[in-house]
């Protein structure tokens, strides 16, 4: 295994990492403006990247306004093309890889955030002795335009909250409904390419999915920046949803992330609503993951945000798919995505509740990908075993955001799941 980035000092490999952060397109276009200086650090080697005049440099000396330490070891993982689970991204690697250690100011990080990504592709691009530019990605590619989403969409009105909302929602295929809830701070557009799936409508199924207030193309239901998810909140636009629709049967609920906690909170309180649950990125309690950088006022939210939950997604996602997840939450609204965090990390809370969840009324399904560093499957595995007859399964290849980030690969795990939910 090569000596994390002690390998740079080998057959010109840091002259090369050079060029390539001084000639580099994608990392060209935000460079104007930027102000930084970050390392990298091991045992005997400081590598500084140096952000400012409108060029990336690199120096193997200087000081820093943050730097990354830990031992040749950990960064040889990061260093791989397919980095293990929690050293794929810098986020990951401070939340959950202990010898991993940040110091200086959390502020700079955040507003270069995606500039100290890509230019730490690059050297991972070169580290595979790859030569010539890089591609805007390292993730593998599809190769082949999105598909078109078969899908129908209406505006209904929810009473929730003591008053009337206007949710937007959208269906595809005539099966057995899968209602499908987004993540925090997108919208249902997450659900276009499974809706795309020909697996889907084979295996007998429809997918609807709605907005949630001030999401996507749901009105807001409060002024920008005052928008605070409650489990009371949503669960009653869930269950209003349900009621404004008129499904024909029976949905089977699906969700991942906040939208995997509400649906173990459904389980608890409806669960004569639903055929089954399949609660995926989902656990009783999630600490540590509010920050205050998605609405600073010296942050450019549209940027730190997306990049924020990058990391959660696995390298193996292709890269059609992780750039939208990426630009669907550079579209979120003014507060939308702090105010969804304010549920999904505190705010909902089932430590004490999840053991009384009846499976023999309604099943219940939890898959968590394997590079989620927010839920890991660890937490979600123990979560489940408080639940009898709660089934689990760990989606090797995955990330936290199954249904958006590679949607082929989450059927392998979703499909049987759900075959099983029909019987």
């Amino acid at each position: 295994m090569a000596a994390g980035w002690a390998t740079m000092r080998q057959d010109g490999a840091l002259a090369r990492w050079r060029a390539l952060c001084e000639t580099d397109a994608a990392l060209a276009r935000g460079l104007p403006g930027a102000a930084a200086r970050f390392a990298v650090e091991q045992e005997g080697l400081r590598l500084v990247l140096g952000l400012a005049g409108g060029r990336a440099t690199l120096s193997e000396d200087g000081e820093a306004d943050a730097a990354f330490a830990a031992p040749a070891g950990t960064w040889s993982k990061f260093l791989e093309a397919a980095p293990p689970r929690h050293h794929h991204n810098l986020f990951a690697m401070r939340m959950r890889v202990p010898e991993f250690q940040v110091s200086g100011d959390d502020l700079v990080w955040a507003q270069h955030c995606h500039l100290l990504r890509r230019a730490l592709d690059l050297g991972r691009w070169v580290l595979r002795g790859e030569r010539g530019p890089a591609p805007a990605s390292l993730r593998p590619s599809l190769g082949t335009p999105a598909p078109c989403p078969p899908a129908r969409g209406r505006y209904v009105p929810v009473r929730a909250a003591g008053r009337e909302i206007v949710l937007y929602g959208e269906t595809s295929g005539g099966g057995r409904p899968l209602l499908g809830l987004h993540t925090a701070g997108s919208d249902s557009r997450q659900f276009h390419r499974l809706m795309a799936e020909p697996r889907v409508t084979a295996a007998g199924w429809s997918v609807t999915t709605f907005d949630l207030p001030g999401h996507g193309r749901s009105p807001a239901i409060v002024e920008p920046g005052a928008w605070a998810l409650t489990t009371d909140l949503y669960a009653e636009l869930i269950l209003g949803f349900l009621d404004a629709w008129r499904f024909a049967e029976k949905p089977v609920l699906l969700g991942a992330s906040m939208s995997g906690e509400i649906a173990l909170e459904m389980a608890l309180r409806a669960p004569e609503r639903f055929a089954g649950i399949v609660a995926c990125e989902a656990a009783d309690h999630i600490a540590g993951r509010r920050t205050p950088f998605a609405d600073h006022p010296r942050v450019n939210a549209a940027i730190f945000t997306p990049e924020w939950v990058e990391g959660l997604m696995a390298p193996q996602s292709p890269a059609e798919c992780a750039a939208e997840v990426w630009w669907h939450y550079s579209q979120g609204g003014a507060g939308t995505f702090p105010g969804d965090i304010v549920f999904y990390s505190g705010g909902w809370d089932a430590r004490d509740r999840v053991g009384r969840i009846d499976t023999t009324r309604c099943p219940l399904w939890m898959l968590t990908g394997e590079y989620d560093f927010s839920c890991t499957a660890e937490h979600s595995a123990e979560t489940a075993a408080r639940i009898p007859g709660a089934r689990f399964q760990r989606m090797d290849g995955i990330g936290h955001f199954p249904f958006a980030e590679n949607p082929a690969r989450f059927l392998d795990f979703l499909l049987p799941a759900l075959d099983s939910l029909r019987t």
